[in-house]
Parts: structure tokens; sequence; C-alpha cells
């Protein structure tokens, strides 16, 4: 049965159904998880749960935007006022998509997901409204991480010639955390 109302709940269209299906958290996405992005697919595989986009988003705070390590692995540095107020997409999930984000980004080994401000257009008006939304941080990161070139707008097939490699082409015994973690 609940099987079934998953399924109706996921495609309420074809079954003439309104949703009072919950998305609970807003998440900020800058990297790898944008639309037209190598990991954007987990955002819309209905595996993981439900993800709406909202609108484009920018961080109220400035923070240095990397890019580093052998797989060139798009990094929002924890460093409050520095870097750039860095450009991304806001997303509203359901419990099941947050817990497969945490996944993908090793949460909290890894990343540490915590809650920031966001800047939002709404309806592409020139209204702006700022947005409470999770994002994945590395908090614990090497110092000269600092001193590496700084995005305000990530896109792995931009001029910078760091294209990102996906983890199906990653040597899977080579640890990269030590490149980037203290």
């Amino acid at each position: 049965m609940f099987k079934l109302a998953e399924f109706i709940v996921r495609n309420p269209k074809r079954y003439n159904v309104r949703s009072t299906y919950s998305m609970a958290h807003k998440v900020f996405v800058y990297g790898t998880l944008k639309q037209h992005e190598p990991n954007h697919h987990w955002l819309t595989n209905p595996n993981h749960g439900v993800a709406r986009f909202v609108a484009p988003g920018v961080t109220k705070t400035k923070y240095p935007l990397i890019i580093a390590t052998r797989y060139n692995i798009p990094f929002l540095l924890f460093s409050p006022g520095n870097g750039c107020n860095v450009k991304g997409e806001v997303y509203e999930v359901d419990d099941v998509m947050l817990s497969k984000l945490d996944i993908l980004e090793d949460h909290p080994n890894y990343y540490i997901r915590t809650m920031d401000d966001i800047i939002i257009e709404r309806n592409r008006s020139l209204e702006k409204e700022v947005v409470c939304c999770w994002v994945y941080f590395l908090m614990n990161f090497k110092p000269e991480l600092l001193n590496k070139q700084q995005f305000e707008n990530y896109s792995s097939s931009d001029t910078h010639g760091l294209p990102y490699m996906e983890r199906s082409k990653r040597d899977p015994t080579y640890n990269y955390y030590p490149e980037v973690k203290k």
C-alpha cells in the first residue's frame, strides 16, 4: 500500500491528485549538482526522493569557492567574509533526498551541512528574498586552499580547464581527503 501511495505522490497529474507531499528542506547547490552539471542527476532521480527547483540564488555572505584535488572537485570553504558571493541554485527537497545528498557529500565526515542565508529572485522579478538553506561546506580545510583561484560561479566545462572527474572514472584506492582536509 505504501509503495502505491508513494507512486501516486510522485505522479499526481497521472492520477488527478493534489499532492500534499512535504518539501521540508531548502538546499543551496553551487557545484556539480546544479543544472547542466555532472551530478545534477542526483536531484532528478526519483529513487533519491523529491527535489523541486525554486530559484537561482547567491550567498548573502562571501565564501571562497575553489576547485581542488586531482579530480577537480568544487569546494565551498567555510571562511565567511573571504571570496565571493557565490552563485548557485535553491531546491526544495524531501527528507529522502536530503539523506541521499548527505551520502553524496559524505556529511558529516567530509562536507558539513549547515544553514546559511541565500538571496533569491522569485519569478524573474526584481524583488529579492532571503531564504535560509542547507549548504554543504568544507570546514576543516588546509589553509593553503585559500590561495587557490576562487570563483563566483562554478561550471565543470568553464574556461578554467579543470573539468570535474566523475566518481566512476576515479581510482577507487586513492583517498583524496588529505589533499584538502586538515
